[in-house]
């Protein structure tokens, strides 16, 4: 009778840490960091379509969003991967493939292609945001720049495929 007794306390004992490391997960999962995958090819040559990314979703709780970062922005019931390029209450143009912030030309180290001239103006709450792959990208010049509740996190970090393991830039 006595085994039975310990069998059912160490049964008890297991599921309480499987319930445990499950709800860990699950928190983990919904306020730390999660899986995303890129699909299309709007942020290619950088990303890649069905490159799997870790969204880190606490850095701009600690930090603010910089110009160049790579972000996940919910747009409806999708997610989106693009690049801050605006920051809020800026003035944005792109004449002749430069990007000009307020009037100043800003260096561009990472790689993009051709990008239509445009003029745009960010609101004092909101970000703009491009594609990587101008040609095919759907973004803030299709649909309007976002705030940052709409900003799910940063997301540069490859883990899949394998031979892309590591920060993106």
């Amino acid at each position: 009778m006595k085994d039975t007794e310990n069998e059912e306390k160490i049964t008890i004992k297991e599921l309480l840490t499987y319930v445990f490391i499950i709800i860990a997960i699950i928190l983990f999962k919904n306020y730390v960091a999660t899986p995303v995958l890129v699909s299309g090819d709007s942020m290619k040559q950088t990303l890649l379509n069905r490159d799997i990314l870790i969204l880190n979703k606490i850095s701009y709780k600690l930090s603010d969003i910089k110009r160049f970062d790579i972000v996940v922005v919910e747009k409806d019931d999708e997610y989106i991967i693009k690049r801050v390029v605006g920051l809020p209450g800026e003035e944005i143009e792109y004449k002749n493939n430069k990007l000009y912030v307020n009037g100043r030309k800003i260096k561009e180290n990472y790689y993009h292609e051709p990008t239509d001239d445009f003029t745009a103006t960010v609101a004092s709450n909101e970000y703009f945001v491009l594609g990587d792959n101008r040609s095919v990208s759907v973004d803030s010049r299709l649909l309007g720049a976002f705030t940052k509740r709409k900003i799910l996190g940063k997301a540069s970090f490859v883990i899949f495929p394998f031979n892309r393991f590591g920060f993106k830039k």
